[in-house]
């Protein structure tokens, strides 16, 4: 699962408390670890609805509290934050945990209040992006905790020391995009293993993207077990298809409308959204053997390994949150080791 946070609402629509959203999100991980699910992602967003703002902080509380499960950014907005302290967040998060456990994915960002809230100007967003990430790699890639780095974007680094390191040395580094071709080639000429996020449209439609990525790792000589693929989507589970319907569609209504008065999405279409989730739409809404039997189909033509869903937007209730997620590790997941191994 993936989460950007998620205010409740009160019974006459207004919002509840930012505060709030957080605990619930903590909860969720908790119960997602509990629940034996294999990876929680935690998103950035700077709204009063999703109001996960800092991953770091969350991922490094949740690592205290959980045992098992992965825990990662979904995505950190590197383009506006300081790659140095997103590692060093991270890192220390990695050492609460164990070792091993936490992962850091590096987006661009879909959204783009982090420009006027961290005061930087939306001409420079490609030019951002492509520093820092070579920043963040740099440090990553460092073999001692020296590093040395120059750009145009932040002040150097000559040998300074950047700690903590990891437990094994190094995080997992994974390339965020929403269906960019050029992203795609960046990640795998890099050899980063790369995390498409599919919201709508027909998610089959990444092959290519896919092909490219692999194509372009291999160019570069990366062996092709270190270019891996991640999907996150939007999706509900439920006993049955129609509780997932009706239990999603209230907070996917919302979100649209916010999304519109955001960014001027249409007003959200109920038909519009019953399209997207049935296959081969991006929603993955419905009951455990529909959601296993639709990633699996996706697994044929992208051959990821994680697929992720956003399952709390809009104020979805905590209870449902919970009992999706639930099915989500108990259910889905079996069934989509035994589809996969009898492939």
């Amino acid at each position: 699962m993936y989460s950007f946070g998620d205010t409740q609402r009160n019974t006459d629509g207004s919002l509840r408390s930012t505060a709030e959203a957080i605990q619930n999100l903590f909860e969720a991980i908790k119960h997602a670890d509990a629940s034996g699910l294999d990876y929680f992602g935690v998103g950035e967003h700077h709204t009063a609805t999703m109001p996960a703002s800092s991953p770091g902080a969350m991922i490094a509380a949740a690592a205290a509290a959980t045992t098992q499960i992965k825990l990662g950014s979904a995505a950190s907005i590197i383009g506006t934050d300081d790659p140095v302290r997103i590692f060093q967040q991270f890192a220390t998060a990695d050492a609460i945990s164990g070792g091993g456990r936490v992962e850091i994915t590096a987006g661009r960002g879909s959204s783009v209040e982090t420009f006027p809230l961290f005061g930087y100007s939306l001409e420079e967003y490609d030019d951002l992006y492509a520093q820092k990430l070579d920043l963040l790699m740099a440090i990553n890639n460092a073999d001692t905790e020296l590093v040395t780095w120059s750009g145009t974007v932040r002040p150097a680094l000559d040998d300074l020391a950047v700690v903590p390191r990891p437990a094994s040395g190094k995080l997992p580094i994974w390339l965020a995009t929403g269906g960019n071709a050029s992203s795609s080639a960046r990640a795998g000429q890099l050899g980063l293993p790369v995390s498409y996020g599919i919201i709508g449209g027909a998610p089959h439609r990444f092959a290519p993207l896919a092909e490219l990525y692999r194509r372009s790792g291999a160019a570069a000589g990366h062996a092709p077990e270190s270019l891996r693929i991640a999907v996150g989507a939007l999706g509900f589970v439920a006993p049955t298809k129609k509780e997932a319907l009706d239990r999603f569609y209230p907070g996917w209504h919302n979100l649209n409308v916010e999304m519109g008065r955001l960014r001027g999405w249409p007003a959200p279409d109920k038909r519009a959204y019953l399209e997207q989730a049935d296959a081969p739409g991006a929603y993955y809404v419905g009951s455990p053997d529909e959601v296993a039997e639709r990633i699996v189909h996706l697994h044929g033509y992208l051959g990821h390994m994680r697929h992720f869903l956003q399952m709390d937007l809009g104020g979805t209730p905590q209870d449902q949150l919970l009992e999706s997620i639930t099915l989500l590790a108990t259910e889905v997941k079996p069934r989509v080791q035994r589809l996969m191994a009898q492939k």
